[in-house]
């Protein structure tokens, strides 16, 4: 589906087409190969100009400092192939936002024939990062759902080691749903010419549009860690460093990504990202998004046996509804009713003190 989608709209931006994307039945069989084909070539450059921007790197310098899987090598890469030929460096932003507002209008028309929670993948960037020894592609990629146009979608940033390391463990885990499923090989050299990162592009926005189509993989709990922990786990240190406007900013892209991949991945994240919303909204002097973030935690904890972080969710919520003058009574009962039982402490440990010691795994 992402590869007819994306050829269809690559001739939209070159005005060679209406702009209406259909979704038909076939839309849905993947492709051969998640590479582009050699006759997509000529189409390289509008996926460059349009959809995707990425800094430029001296073509002499091929060493990727990542690990080679030979599994993972194509045969015959070398100084010359198809890689030879750069593509025209990107000509600005206007092209990727009519892409983007053409992909939230195809979801809205083909929401109804799609796989039910199916998401779209979007690269929008892709950096070339010199970390001495280091050296690699970062790769953003954009998550966008059925929610409202106007919303902001999530994003995460991987590496191809990332996207590789999540392709083997799927396979060793699910090898019949994962042997339709392609995925760009590792080269050993030229990882760094503008063609290499668009075909790479194209081919990571086809393999997570596929495991998200696929039951099975969708709920898989590697994939989940993929999306979550790197950001979770940011969002935690920074916290936790006193860097409150960041670490919010980490927090919310995190909660956008669970909303919109929907995987029943158990309340624990969900109410982690929660409290992390509320430490840094109270912080930041905010008690009311705070207050908002504690009654959130709250309903999600409504029939549930008692949570770790119930009571500190209880005692937060009484002390920002004092403080705004809000009703407090529900919450204060059940809190005692924690503390009468020997549920919790006399007073609870706060949602700050509990998310600096969560071990995030």
């Amino acid at each position: 589906m992402a590869s007819r989608l994306l050829h269809r709209l690559r001739h939209v931006l070159a005005g060679d087409g209406s702009g209406e994307v259909a979704a038909g039945p076939e839309a849905e069989q993947f492709p051969e190969s998640s590479e582009l084909e050699d006759d997509d070539a000529e189409g390289l450059s509008s996926r460059l100009s349009g959809t995707l921007s990425f800094t430029s790197a001296d073509d002499e310098d091929d060493e990727d400092d990542e690990e080679v899987d030979p599994d993972l090598l194509t045969p015959g890469d070398g100084a010359s192939g198809e890689d030879a030929e750069r593509s025209p460096p990107p000509d600005g932003p206007r092209g990727g936002q009519l892409l983007t507002r053409q992909l939230q209008d195809f979801w809205k028309k083909s929401r109804n024939t799609l796989v039910p929670q199916r998401l779209l993948f979007e690269v929008t960037s892709a950096n070339v990062v010199k970390d001495p020894p280091s050296k690699y592609v970062l790769y953003t990629v954009v998550v966008m759902g059925p929610g409202p146009s106007d919303c902001q979608p999530a994003q995460i940033s991987r590496r191809y080691s990332d996207f590789a390391k999540l392709h083997r463990s799927l396979q060793r885990q699910f090898r019949g749903p994962m042997a339709a499923i392609s995925f760009p090989r590792k080269r050993l050299r030229r990882n760094f010419t503008a063609e290499t990162i668009a075909r790479r592009s194209r081919a990571f926005e086809q393999f997570l549009g596929h495991l998200q189509a696929v039951p099975q993989l969708r709920h898989a709990r590697d994939l989940q860690d993929f999306f979550l922990l790197p950001e979770l786990r940011r969002a935690q240190s920074f916290t936790c460093t006193g860097l409150y406007r960041e670490a919010l900013a980490l927090w919310a892209n995190a909660w956008q990504l669970q909303t919109q991949l929907g995987t029943p991945s158990g309340p624990d994240r969900p109410l982690l990202t929660l409290a992390g919303l509320a430490v840094c909204h109270q912080e930041l002097e905010d008690p009311r998004e705070a207050r908002a973030c504690c009654e959130r935690a709250l309903q999600l904890l409504e029939d549930k046996s008692p949570h770790p972080l119930l009571a500190p969710f209880l005692e937060a919520h009484v002390r920002l509804s004092w403080r705004l003058g809000l009703d407090k009574r529900q919450s204060e009962a059940r809190l005692q009713a924690l503390q009468e039982a020997g549920l919790t402490p006399t007073p609870p440990p706060s949602l700050k003190e509990l998310l600096i010691k969560e071990v995030l795994e």
